[in-house]
């Protein structure tokens, strides 16, 4: 089968060329969007990532090129239209757990970065300055953690945090009764929010998690709290943290995903102008950490994506029943 493949970086080729089977592989650098649709001429499947763009506008294109399947190399699947794909007959599969435990992980090292400020003692150190002086950090053991969003990642999240001495909360729609066998209690958002010294944000994005961060939520967080989002950017309402921020209500945040991230991330912008005004903005803080949805960014990770999506195309091309199909 001929695979248009979307977004296109130096580990993407290495790892799907490292398991390719007998499929037709273009690796094309730009992202799959209403200009680059055309791109898909020849081809039977598209693969696209996390901030390609596939509406109904580009699945009728999509549908028009004689593409039957798409096949996202990511967990999530907000970015996909997914009404239309089903009109126009489109397909679509994902890798719905490539490697949990790398982007949990993650949010620990946010954390722990922000609390000890190991980032700007490096830098420090490499000036030649030794000093101490606002480095302080605090102690995790005790502290109160909420987790919002149990899946996969949040529930390996909640026993790490459990591992550091923390006091884990949680919150779900569906709890988990393996979590809660290890003293893990489920609370509602409300209550979690207010006695939580950190937060960290696991949920999908859809449309009762988006902004659920917003300026009625962080007015129930306690103040000077940290905020963790290795989510989706959409999860948090960009100006309702920069609010909380400049006034001090939240003490610390660390953002691996971004709202408007499409734009900026997974590129090297470091000789042009960012125009995002609250982008900027939010780099001007010395208590804020991010970075460029590198979470899922390990080697465990990009061998089950690689080999999840090529699982998923042989099944398409053999007439098998789709195990990572999504469906509305």
């Amino acid at each position: 089968m001929k695979l248009a493949f979307f977004n296109t970086k130096s580990y993407d080729r290495e790892y799907f060329e490292r398991f390719r089977t007998d499929h037709e592989l273009d690796f094309l650098p730009a992202p799959l969007n209403e200009q680059t649709v055309s791109l898909c001429s020849g081809h039977q499947a598209v693969c696209a990532f996390v901030n390609d763009t596939i509406n109904q506008k580009v699945i009728a294109k999509l549908s028009d090129a004689g593409v039957r399947l798409i096949a996202l190399r990511c967990a999530g699947y907000n970015n996909v239209d997914m009404k239309a794909a089903s009109e126009y007959g489109i397909r679509v599969v994902r890798v719905p757990a490539y490697s949990p435990y790398a982007v949990a992980e993650y949010a620990v090292a946010l954390i722990l970065t922000l609390n000890r400020k190991t980032h700007k003692a490096y830098n420090r150190v490499r000036e030649g300055n030794f000093s101490l002086e606002n480095l302080m950090g605090f102690d995790l053991h005790g502290k109160t953690v909420g987790a919002i969003g149990t899946g996969k990642i949040g529930a390996i999240f909640c026993k790490i945090m459990k591992g550091f001495g923390c006091d884990v909360l949680a919150y779900d729609l569906n709890p988990d009764p393996t979590l809660e066998k290890k003293e893990i209690r489920y609370q509602p958002l409300d209550e979690l929010l207010g006695i939580s010294d950190i937060i960290s944000l696991h949920c999908p994005l859809m449309p009762e998690t988006h902004h659920i961060i917003n300026n009625k939520t962080l007015d129930l967080m306690k103040k000077g709290s940290m905020l963790i989002n290795t989510g989706r950017g959409g999860l948090i309402d960009t100006e309702a943290v920069v609010k909380a921020l400049k006034v001090g209500k939240l003490g610390y945040l660390g953002m691996d995903v971004y709202e408007q991230e499409e734009q900026y991330f997974f590129k090297d912008l470091s000789e042009q102008i960012v125009h995002d005004d609250m982008l900027m903005r939010l780099m001007t803080f010395p208590n804020v950490l991010i970075t460029s949805h590198q979470g899922f960014f390990t080697e465990d990770a990009l061998m089950q994506i690689a080999r999840t999506t090529l699982e998923n195309l042989d099944q398409f091309d053999k007439g098998m029943a789709l195990v990572n199909e999504v469906k509305i």
